[in-house]
């Protein structure tokens, strides 16, 4: 959905908090507003208007790409390398709580390219073979990471600590399993690869088992670290919730209903794109140029532990 001032002058930040259920129903109903054409022209004004639909942004907490923070609770998206494509999926879907709505703000539109792609996850998850589905249901899914070596973000970084007994008091409270081999950590944790929206009661795809499975992977990237990594060492890696592999052929079927559900368009200087983040996933695409997106999370929620 598409929303642009019918006058000139409209404050949104200041509009929006008397609109808050209207923005709300939309956002329900079509999973993303992009917000066009109000002269959102820096950092502050963005987080006004966030601040203004959502009483709380977060801090990225349990971090899995590197970002820069601008403004108290507002991100630089992920500082990935242009020529890298972001594969889809709902932020912070492997923790045990996550943000209810993301925003995104266009402070610099690249040249070429940079899209924000996005996907309707009830419709990724009716696309899913059903039996596919109720195996994910069944088993959930599972994420094993490797921090530093100089393949990924170092476990200070993530955790934001320097403090191991800090580490294993979050893990125990998130439900990681963690694992010190020295200075170096692995952990596991296995989540919920489909839920039940809490506000729609909506089925949705919501997990990063494609997103971070090696097979994902850029070929060369991928490539490279097989031949000098053990499966188990990888910076990243997905399986079922029980630790069984996942099938070749489930995730090219998944990496499918995202790609089929896909749409995209090209960024404008002052755009905010807001989502629900359990009902449509995100990406990035490849660019060229200036870019310059900011993020900023909002509504944790924590769903209640299945027994």
């Amino acid at each position: 959905m598409v929303m642009r001032p019918s006058v000139e002058g409209v404050d949104l930040a200041a509009w929006a908090p008397g609109n808050r259920d209207f923005i709300k129903a939309c956002l329900l109903k079509r999973g993303g507003i992009l917000f066009r054409n109000f002269n959102i022209s820096s950092p502050e004004i963005f987080e006004q208007f966030v601040i203004a639909c959502s009483a709380e942004l977060l801090q990225y907490r349990e971090r899995s790409s590197p970002r820069t923070q601008v403004n108290n609770n507002i991100y630089t998206s992920t500082d990935y390398p242009p020529e890298q494509s972001i594969f889809l999926h709902n932020e912070n879907s492997y923790q045990r709580s996550w943000p209810l709505k993301i925003f995104f703000f266009c402070m610099t539109a690249p040249t070429q390219g940079g899209e924000t792609p996005i996907a309707d996850c009830r419709k990724v998850f009716d696309r899913i073979d059903q039996k596919i589905r109720w195996r994910f249901i069944e088993k959930g899914w599972m994420l094993v990471r490797n921090f530093g070596d100089g393949l990924s973000l170092t476990w200070q970084s993530v955790f934001q600590t320097e403090d191991k007994s800090a580490v294993d008091a979050y893990c125990r409270d998130a439900g990681i399993e963690a694992e010190w081999r020295g200075d170096r950590l692995r952990t596991r944790q296995a989540r919920q690869a489909v839920t039940r929206h809490p506000m729609t009661g909506e089925m949705v795809w919501f997990n990063h088992a494609a997103f971070f499975h090696v097979s994902t992977l850029e070929p060369s990237t991928r490539e490279v670290l097989l031949a000098g990594l053990e499966e188990e060492d990888l910076p990243n890696n997905t399986y079922y919730g029980d630790g069984s592999p996942i099938e070749p052929s489930v995730l090219d079927e998944i990496r499918e209903a995202y790609r089929t559900e896909t749409v995209s368009f090209a960024w404008q200087e002052g755009d905010i794109l807001m989502l629900d983040n359990m009902l449509v996933a995100h990406g990035r695409n490849p660019y060229s140029g200036p870019r310059k997106i900011l993020v900023a999370m909002a509504e944790p929620f924590k769903p209640e532990l299945r027994k």
